[in-house]
């Protein structure tokens, strides 16, 4: 867990930095703004960036943005830095820590962002084979491959795989391939010195020098432009690279880890990626079962993550009910593990009593579990009651009305109400302000409209 603290070292901000280090956090510090950008820069990485109230935690925010760093970013302050707080969140803060920190909450919050949140959660005997062939060859350094349909918990396994391995001391790295435009993905993964090309105002390390030492995952690799494989093939084989600019090659220690939901035997046929590149990454390939194929591992996953979601909303540890077990196993899971997790989260707020029933799991727009019953007929029948509903009413009435009722439903808490929503707090926020500003009822937290 690499921890980065803005912020001038002084009484609570130094005893929060003692109480993250207690907790196994390696921590980095910068005074100002330009330090923790150029730090991060610098491929000083960080899992997660606490920044004082008192510095521009907008400015960080967008710099960040800027340069194409991913990573989140909590603000501490004083409990009378109310403006200060809330201007934080509205710039992008995941999260806002009082000061003086209180080291429960502290290590909660390194726990949402360490490895902990990637737990491999298994029990089927299909996906244990995959599993057990992961520890046999994590020791080693050769390249892996990582295949599996969308959801199936891919990059899971590529974590797992780097704690179990000689070098889960140093960093983990990933790069969603698919996620970069293809002309920024070279100086993402290579990195660029000064001058470049225009925007480039100073020297960026690239991910593979930030991984070096540790492990590097090319997420998505297939996505990649073929061009672009041939001086990843460079780097792999030769064990060095060139910045975007640079004038001598620069060597890096990695191990390479992969993961595909396509065919890229079929890739190679059809000329978009390079076949002496699949050798080179194909020493070993792991291929995640669908969770169609893996029955047994459902329900450990529902588990799993009723207690995962019950406690990050802090809400009372329920059992699933017989019904809603059978509704889970029956399903077909289109969206693998992912899909499940979020059916899951969903329920945990949804659900009302001492369990969590079949129908908190069921959702009428057609998305996600299948409503219990004659699901055709109970469909046809919710799309017909939704369209005379809808008939005659503006987009931004229906949203208004979709918004306060879940805030009701939440007894007005914000945080539920915008994860059932599926917005950020943010977004929740300021509609909230806007309804305010036009005369609308808003639920306090622990209230709503209908006994407020």
């Amino acid at each position: 867990m690499r921890l980065l603290i803005a912020g001038t070292l002084k009484g609570q901000l130094t005893e929060a930095t003692r109480i993250a280090m207690n907790k196994g956090a390696r921590v980095v510090h910068a005074e100002t703004v330009d330090q923790a950008v150029a730090t991060l820069r610098a491929g000083q990485g960080a899992d997660l960036v606490m920044v004082d109230v008192m510095l521009d935690v907008a400015e960080l925010i967008d710099r960040l943005s800027g340069e194409r760093i991913h990573v989140p970013v909590v603000a501490c302050g004083t409990e009378t830095d109310t403006r200060a707080a809330v201007a934080a969140i509205q710039a992008g803060a995941k999260e806002y820590i009082p000061l003086p920190p209180d080291p429960d909450l502290i290590a909660a919050v390194l726990a949402a962002v360490a490895d902990e949140s990637h737990a491999l959660v298994y029990r089927d005997a299909a996906m244990a084979g995959v599993v057990q062939l992961a520890e046999q060859i994590a020791p080693a350094d050769a390249s892996i491959l990582i295949s599996g349909e969308s959801g199936t918990g891919k990059e899971v396994l590529a974590r797992y795989v780097h704690r179990k391995s000689k070098r889960s001391e140093k960093p983990f790295i990933s790069i969603n391939c698919a996620a970069i435009p293809e002309a920024l993905l070279e100086s993402e993964l290579f990195g660029h010195e000064k001058g470049a090309f225009t925007g480039a105002t100073g020297r960026r390390i690239g991910k593979f020098e930030e991984a070096n030492g540790g492990t590097l995952l090319l997420d998505e690799i297939s996505e990649m432009d073929v061009r672009l494989q041939a001086k990843l093939l460079r780097a792999i084989q030769e064990r060095v690279i060139d910045r975007v600019g640079g004038t001598r090659p620069v060597p890096v220690d990695i191990r390479i880890l992969a993961t595909t939901n396509r065919n890229l035997g079929e890739a190679v046929r059809a000329g978009t990626f390079r076949e002496d590149l699949l050798y080179r990454l194909n020493v070993v390939t792991l291929k995640i079962p669908p969770l169609r194929e893996r029955p047994e591992d459902v329900l450990a996953l529902a588990d799993h993550f009723v207690r995962k979601y019950s406690e990050a909303n802090g809400m009372p540890g329920r059992p699933l009910s017989a019904e809603a077990r059978r509704e889970l196993v029956r399903n077909r899971w289109a969206g693998n593990v992912r899909e499940l997790e979020n059916t899951i989260h969903r329920a945990v707020l949804l659900a009302v009593g001492d369990e969590i029933g079949a129908e908190a799991l069921a959702t009428p727009d057609g998305m996600g579990m299948t409503v219990p019953g004659d699901a055709a007929s109970q469909a046809a029948m919710t799309a017909e009651a939704v369209t005379r509903s809808l008939v005659g009413r503006t987009v931004a009435d229906v949203e208004r009305d979709l918004i306060l009722d879940t805030l009701d439903h939440c007894l007005g808490n914000r945080t539920h109400a915008a994860n059932i929503l599926g917005i950020s707090i943010r977004t929740l926020r300021n509609k909230l302000h806007q309804y305010s500003g036009e005369g609308h009822d808003i639920p306090q937290p622990g209230e709503s409209r209908s006994v407020a």
